[in-house]
């Protein structure tokens, strides 16, 4: 039976929670800025490029933060998760930049609805440390 100080999240797993929250806030305006500048404002194009930007520095950040849960509350899910994410959203960046709208707008779709899910995930129980298996 977990004590109740046992099933609360740690600060790493709460630095954890933010990054992502903050990366799914920035990803969610993207299709926003993209429907503006297919609506006719031009101006929104570099917006949307901004926009990138920020979602994709902080899809590095959080990266960092899910190696750092991966070492401290020895929970692989986060990093490997968020390295499909990451991977999904470079690509998704280079394909904007390079005008392969046929590969930016789906994976695009892709990599926000795999970044909700990994929003809900890490929202949906306490991120703990698991004890090492013995050998």
């Amino acid at each position: 039976m977990l004590t109740v100080a046992a099933s609360r999240t740690t600060p790493t797993g709460w630095t954890l929670r933010a990054v992502v929250s903050a990366h799914t806030v920035a990803i969610a305006g993207q299709p926003v800025f993209a429907g503006v500048y297919l609506s006719g404002d031009f101006d929104s194009l570099r917006w949307h490029a901004v926009g990138a930007d920020v979602a994709t520095t902080l899809g590095y950040l959080q990266a960092i933060a899910a190696i750092v849960v991966w070492v401290r509350l020895r929970q692989s899910w986060p990093f490997l998760a968020t390295t499909a994410v990451v991977a999904a959203e470079t690509v998704q960046y280079f394909a904007g930049l390079d005008g392969a709208l046929w590969l930016h707008l789906p994976l695009g779709v892709t990599t926000i609805a795999a970044l909700v899910v990994q929003f809900i995930a890490v929202w949906r129980r306490p991120l703990l440390r698991r004890e090492a298996r013995d050998a």
